[in-house]
C-alpha cells in the first residue's frame, strides 16, 4: 500500500495558508497548516511522512532559519519556499542550503500542484529506501546472531535464506535451547515480510479460553493476534499445546487466507525429546498445513568447534557487562566444552559462560567444575561420541588464535609474540581456520 504523504504549509498570513491548503486539498493532498515555524517544528521530525511549503519572510523564525533547522532534522525532507517579488536571490540561497525549489508570489496554482506532486514522490521514495535499508540491516543483524561455521550451521543459514523467500507456513523443530524463536525472527527479517508485524505467542502460557481470546478475539484493548499480525508473521511457540478446538479455529483461519497466505505462520514445536511428535499432537490436516516447510535445528553437541566460538563470544559479552576480564580457557577445558552433552544446548551454554565470568571475577572455581556440576544436574540422559584427537587440537588452536587476535585488536606482531609463532605459520593457520585480520580491527 502506498504511503500517505502530508503537505505542511507554513505561513504567517492566514489567507495565504488557507488558499494554498484549499487548492492542494482539491488536488488530493492531505494538508496541515501552521502560522509559524516554531509550531511546525513541534510536529515535523526525522522520517516525517510529508513535505513542507514555507514562506521565506515570517516574523520570529524566518523561512531561511526554518529551512536550516529542517535540514538538520532530516536532510532528505523536500522543502518548497514561497518568495515575494525581489526575493529571488534569497530563494537561490535557500536551494543551496537544501530547499527543493521555490515559487514566486503570485504563483501559478498548477505549478504549485506539480511541485507538490514531485516533492511527495521524492519523499515517498526516500522513506521507502530508508525502510528497505533498515529491513536489510535488521535481517543482517538477526542472521549475525546465528554464530558458527560448522556444517550444520551453514546448512541452517542456507535453509533460512531459502525458506524466507517462500510463501508457505513453516514448522521449526529441535531440542530445547537451540534458538528456535531466533530462527523464526531470522526467517521474518530476511524475507519479503521484513518490516511488517512480527508477533510471538506461547500456546502453553495461557488457559484455552484466554489463548482463544488472545488469538481470535474478542479482546478489550487492541486487536486479536491474528489481526495484529495481518500481512506479517505470527509465531506460535509450543504449538503442540493447542487444544482440539483451537486447532480447528486455526485451520479455519489458514483456509480463509487462501494461497498465498497474507499472514505467514511459523509454528515452533517444543515436544522434542518428550516421547511424542508434533504429528501426534495435531490433527493431520493442520499438521500438513503448518509443516509445508520445515527446519530442524541442530543440537549444540553436533556443532563441533562452534561450541568454543560461542563460549568465547558469550564470555566476552558477560565480561564487558560485569567489568572484568573474560576467563582464559585451557586446552583441557576446551576439550571438556567440546565433549559435554549440552542437553540444554545454547541456552545452557549461555548460563555456563555467565557463571564462568562471575567465577573468574571472584578468582574462584574453574570451567571444568562448572561443567561437572552441569552434567550432574542434567543426569546421564545424553552422551556424545568421541572425536579424533586432531579435531580437539585444531578446535583449541583456532580458539587460541581467535582469542589472541581479539585481545590485540588484530595486531599480527603482538599475536606472533604472544603465541611464539613466525608470521608465515600464523598466516597459514589463520587461512586454514578462516580467520581474517580485518575482522578484529
Amino acid at each position: 500500500m502506498a504511503r500517505m504523504m502530508k503537505v505542511a504549509i507554513v505561513d504567517d498570513e492566514e489567507d495565504m495558508r488557507q488558499s494554498v491548503s484549499q487548492w492542494l486539498a482539491l488536488s488530493g493532498f492531505d494538508t496541515e497548516t501552521y502560522a509559524c515555524a516554531e509550531d511546525a517544528l513541534k510536529v515535523i521530525g526525522a522520517d516525517w511522512p510529508g513535505v513542507v511549503i514555507s514562506d521565506i519572510r515570517m516574523p520570529g523564525m524566518d523561512g531561511m532559519a526554518f529551512l536550516k533547522r529542517l535540514m538538520g532534522i532530516d536532510s532528505g525532507l523536500p522543502v518548497i519556499m514561497i518568495t515575494g517579488h525581489g526575493d529571488v536571490p534569497m530563494a537561490v540561497e535557500a536551494m543551496r542550503l537544501g530547499a527543493m525549489d521555490f515559487m514566486e508570489k503570485p504563483f501559478n496554482p498548477d505549478r504549485m500542484t506539480e511541485l507538490a506532486k514531485r516533492a511527495t514522490q521524492m519523499r515517498r521514495m526516500t522513506l521507502d529506501s530508508r525502510a528497505l535499508r533498515r529491513d536489510l540491516a535488521e535481517g543482517s543483524q538477526v542472521m549475525g546472531k546465528l554464530i558458527g561455521t560448522s556444517a550444520p550451521m551453514e546448512r541452517l543459514r542456507e535453509d533460512i535464506l531459502d525458506l524466507s523467500q517462500a510463501d508457505g507456513h513453516v514448522l521449526i523443530d529441535g531440542e530445547t535451547g537451540t534458538g528456535k524463536t531466533l530462527v523464526a525472527h531470522a526467517l521474518h527479517a530476511t524475507g519479503p515480510r521484513a518490516g511488517k508485524k512480527f508477533v510471538v505467542v506461547s500456546c502453553a502460557a495461557y488457559t484455552e479460553d484466554v489463548l482463544a481470546a488472545r488469538l481470535f478475539g474478542p479482546v478489550e484493548d487492541g486487536l486479536p493476534l491474528v489481526e495484529e499480525a495481518r500481512g506479517g508473521t505470527l509465531v506460535l511457540e509450543d504449538v503442540e499445546a493447542l487444544s482440539s478446538a483451537l486447532q480447528a479455529r486455526l485451520l479455519q483461519f489458514i483456509s480463509d487466507q487462501g494461497t498465498p497466505a497474507e499472514t505467514r505462520i511459523i509454528a515452533i514445536c517444543n515436544a522434542h525429546g518428550e516421547g511424542r511428535t508434533l504429528e501426534d499432537a495435531l490433527r493431520p490436516d493442520l499438521f500438513f498445513r503448518l509443516a509445508a516447510l520445515k527446519i530442524t535445528l541442530p543440537p549444540l553437541r553436533a556443532r563441533g568447534e562452534d561450541i568454543l566460538t560461542l563460549f568465547n563470544r558469550l564470555s566476552e559479552q558477560f565480561a564487558e557487562e560485569y567489568g572484568c576480564d573474560a576467563p582464559e580457557v585451557t586446552a583441557q577445558e576446551a576439550a571438556q566444552l567440546l565433549q559435554a552433552p549440552w542437553p540444554g544446548n545454547v541456552r545452557q551454554l549461555i548460563n555456563v559462560a555467565e557463571r564462568a565470568v562471575l567465577q573468574s571475577r571472584r578468582g574462584t572455581g574453574s570451567i571444568a567444575s562448572l561443567l561437572m556440576a552441569e552434567n550432574e544436574e542434567a543426569g546421564p540422559a545424553m552422551t556424545t561420541e568421541g572425536k579424533p584427537l586432531k579435531e580437539y587440537v585444531e578446535s583449541f588452536e583456532k580458539m587460541l588464535i581467535d582469542n589472541t587476535m581479539r585481545r590485540h585488536k588484530g595486531s599480527i606482531s603482538a599475536v606472533m609474540e604472544e603465541l611464539c609463532l613466525p608470521r608465515r605459520t600464523l598466516n597459514e593457520k589463520m587461512a586454514k581456520y578462516g580467520l581474517q585480520r580485518q575482522d578484529y580491527i
